[in-house]
């Protein structure tokens, strides 16, 4: 035993310096045995807990699909909900799939019927290093590339969905404070178009996102 813990252990127990250790002595020494190991176990979990952060990152967004071109009198400006999940294959690189519902109408057809406009990809996500604002306050600006789907679905006729291959570049940032993490992020669209009703030639459109999300980061 170290000079140290004899010391401390000494004048804890002055009854071992006399010879014989009482029972009572032994079962202060085995309580305070067990509590250190208590203590260590409990700070190596948390160093492993730490060590093994999740990498994985969820947020519910919400916003607008504006469409732009040479089109964009033809879909209505939809309210956008999206869930977004990222996976952090480097500190400042992320692989991104993104779900989207856009509530649109075509107001090319006749009465202008709603129109659900869903879009699923899979994307590459660079951060650049956070910048302090403040004391607590940073800012992580973000861009990033990718492709998917793009589906045109009326909601209340009876005509069938078509589905059009799509592409984005998107820029943005994360504004954060503590834990909190207000994420605005704007997307560039670009994706097949396919007639719906109304005969016509199909061709290319764009559509600017513009989504805004809450999050909580990890410890």
């Amino acid at each position: 035993m170290p000079p140290a813990t004899s010391a401390m252990v000494t004048l804890a127990l002055p009854s071992l310096a006399a010879g014989r250790t009482p029972r009572s002595a032994k079962l202060k020494r085995a309580a305070l045995v067990a509590f250190a190991l208590v203590i260590g176990a409990r700070s190596a979990s948390a160093q492993t807990a730490t060590a093994e952060k999740s990498k994985f990152e969820f947020l519910m967004s919400s916003g607008s699909l504006v469409p732009t071109g040479t089109e964009p009198n033809r879909i209505k400006r939809g309210d956008l909900s999206t869930a977004q999940l990222s996976y952090l294959v480097l500190p400042r690189v992320a692989v991104t799939t993104t779900i989207g519902w856009a509530r649109s109408r075509d107001l090319v057809a006749i009465g202008a019927p709603k129109l659900d406009v869903f879009t699923y990809d899979l994307g590459t996500e660079v951060r650049a290093n956070s910048w302090p604002i403040g004391r607590a306050v940073t800012l992580t600006p973000l861009a990033g590339l990718g492709a998917g789907a793009r589906s045109y679905n009326y909601r209340s006729l009876d005509v069938d969905a078509t589905h059009n291959l799509a592409a984005y570049g998107s820029a943005g940032g994360e504004l954060g404070y503590r834990r909190v993490r207000l994420r605005v992020e704007v997307r560039d669209y670009v994706s097949g178009f396919k007639p719906l009703v109304v005969a016509s030639a199909g061709g290319r459109r764009t559509d600017v996102a513009v989504m805004v999300g809450l999050r909580l980061a990890g410890r």
